[in-house]
């Protein structure tokens, strides 16, 4: 039996770093006989939270399903964290360099670790060694000032270096600037494993021989550090720690707590071991790493053709793609056009779930039960947006990713193609009406018209007694109005000639601009001889009742020509220049008069 309900908001919620995390909490939540759920809260398609910033996140998400909050680096502004909390939900911030009143922080102890990673540098004989980050980051600066702690304590002078990001192009830029300037230092430790591996591969291309030219050391111990060559000496947070006392702080009254880190020196910084050996065990490993990349790419492929190359069998929202995922079900609920904060469950996914909901029970509770179990199974929510609207939120229940770079997980890529194929479905709609509209009167134009008429031929082919008519109009005195009020003034003309018209007539007539003011009435199924004529005579009353157009009251005339099918053939082509003459016919009549 399952109990309460965590939270856990993030901008990823997958990934080496944010999805270790997350993993952590949900094992400690696990054995508590809870559960959690994790909320991404950056935009889908977003590559680094460092680039985008602070999300744009502002909605109670779960609130009501929820026992409690985690927060994330980076995830929401500190009034959202404040209004949870007064809202009454208990609030961990994670990593963070304070909180407001009511919530507890949890961090790694950044100072410890670096202080003895750079002990363990000057053991080596170094004194030249720098530090690199991104400074933006509480939990980086704090590892820079174990740095600078560290180096006081032997007299030695700091040379510090902003990274600009956490990812692998930050150390790359780090060992550009240290290559311009003559690589004044013999040592550096970096503030995260990705900036590390960005670093060494940037000096091995450019001829450096590492260790010997420069001692490397990184931060997070990450799983991808102990396999490089030369492995890489790391600052180990341990992340199932951390999470731990998160789940268990959300018991607590509020408190800091600090996570010890721990120095694990491998051949980046010169030491012989600390690598892996190649052995059975460590082979099997990598092979199923390889495994799972191949699977995550397999996955990312299946989705980009279902969802963008138009071969996901029908609407994207019926969420029928996450078949390709390892989705073990999900829905989507879009934003409801009259309330803004609910969301309307347009899609299911091995669930019944339907209906329209507030934000703050949104996911909905049955898709919770799909999720109970030790296995790692959560629900994740992700927003779905893009640059041309905010669709929604899809709630997926599936396993955590912890061994993907930060935003490389399912989540993140399905909300950002499912955005994209909304999009599209958009987009193709409006290419559609505009090929199938006028531009300006928004009737159907000339190529739905031909269209709609082919369909009203074959239907009096194949009914002996459907019978149907087309009228052509003509307005009198139309450039009149062009002359003496200009060419805006016409189009306004025209414009309320179109609604009146789409007015007089039934849903299943047609009526069509073709252009200038010759507009076509498509007549369906006209009864009798002589059926057009009390449809004539309700246009030409109400087409030539006066308007106004800016102030001033304009009145014009109207010439039409009929002809119907029965009378001699069906073909629309005939009909349409038999309609056609006889509107010339009264147009010259009225000319006479």
């Amino acid at each position: 039996m399952i109990g309460r309900t965590f939270g856990i908001l993030s901008p990823f919620v997958g990934g080496d770093y944010y999805g270790a995390i997350i993993e952590g909490i949900n094992a400690a939540a696990v054995a508590g006989g809870d559960r959690v759920m994790a909320v991404q809260t950056l935009d889908p398609g977003s590559h680094s939270a460092d680039r985008s910033g602070l999300p744009d996140f502002h909605r109670p998400v779960a609130w009501r399903h929820v026992s409690g909050l985690a927060v994330l680096p980076g995830a929401v502004s500190p009034e959202y964290a404040a209004a949870a909390r007064r809202a009454g939900l208990p609030v961990v911030m994670v990593a963070a360099e304070s909180a407001g009143p009511g919530m507890s922080v949890v961090a790694a102890d950044n100072r410890s670790g670096v202080r003895d990673a750079v002990a363990h540098l000057i053991e080596h004989g170094h004194e030249r060694i720098a530090f690199a980050g991104y400074m933006a980051h509480f939990d980086l600066r704090e590892r820079a000032a174990g740095y600078v702690a560290g180096l006081s304590e032997h007299g030695l002078s700091p040379l510090l270096f902003d990274a600009g990001d956490n990812h692998e192009s930050g150390g790359e830029s780090v060992a550009d600037a240290l290559i311009r300037a003559g690589m004044p230092v013999t040592a550096i430790v970096l503030g995260t494993d990705r900036n590390a591996m960005g670093l060494i591969a940037r000096l091995i291309d450019a001829g450096y021989d590492l260790p010997r030219d420069l001692a490397v050391v990184g931060f997070d111990d990450i799983a991808d550090a102990a396999y490089l060559r030369p492995a890489l000496s790391s600052v180990r947070q341990p992340l199932d720690a951390l999470g731990a006392a998160v789940y268990d702080l959300m018991d607590k009254p509020p408190q800091t707590l600090q996570v010890p880190t721990l120095f694990q020196p491998r051949e980046s910084c010169g030491c012989r071991t600390g690598g892996l050996a190649v052995s059975e065990e460590h082979t099997r490993e990598l092979f199923g790493q390889v495994r799972y990349l191949q699977d995550t790419l397999n996955v990312q492929y299946e989705l980009g053709v279902a969802l963008l190359a138009g071969q996901g069998g029908g609407d994207p929202a019926h969420l029928d793609w996450l078949d390709q995922t390892p989705a073990l079900a999900g829905c989507l609920g879009m934003w409801d056009s009259g309330e803004p904060e609910k969301l309307n469950v347009v899609g299911a996914f091995r669930c019944r779930v339907s209906g329209v909901l507030p934000v703050d029970e949104f996911p909905p509770a049955d898709l919770f039960e799909l999720a109970d179990g030790p296995a790692g199974d959560i629900v994740f929510t992700v927003p779905v947006r893009s640059r041309m609207r905010d669709w929604g939120m899809l709630a997926a229940v599936g396993r955590i990713q912890s061994a993907t770079p930060p935003g490389r997980e399912m989540m993140n890529h399905s909300g950002s193609l499912l955005a994209k194929a909304l999009d599209y479905r958009v987009m193709e709609e409006r290419l559609r009406t505009a090929a199938m509209r006028d531009h300006l009167t928004g009737l159907p134009n000339r190529l739905l018209l031909e269209d709609r008429l082919t369909q009203a031929g074959l239907r009096a082919a194949r009914e002996p007694g459907y019978r149907f008519a087309v009228l052509l109009l003509d307005l009198d005195g139309f450039k009149a109005v062009n002359d003496a009020l200009g060419h805006a003034a016409g189009d306004q003309l025209l414009v309320q000639v179109a609604r009146r018209l789409t007015a007089a007539l039934r849903r299943t007539d047609t009526v069509a601009r073709l252009g200038g003011d010759e507009f076509v009435v498509l007549i369906d199924d006209v009864s009798g001889p002589g059926g057009d004529e009390a449809v004539r005579a309700g246009i030409e009353a109400t087409v030539t009742e006066p308007y106004t157009i800016d102030g001033q009251v304009v009145e014009v005339g109207l010439s039409i020509g009929s002809a119907v099918s029965g009378d001699g053939s069906a073909d629309p082509d005939l009909l349409l220049r038999e309609a056609d003459a006889a509107m010339y016919r009264a147009k010259s009549a009225a000319r006479r008069r």
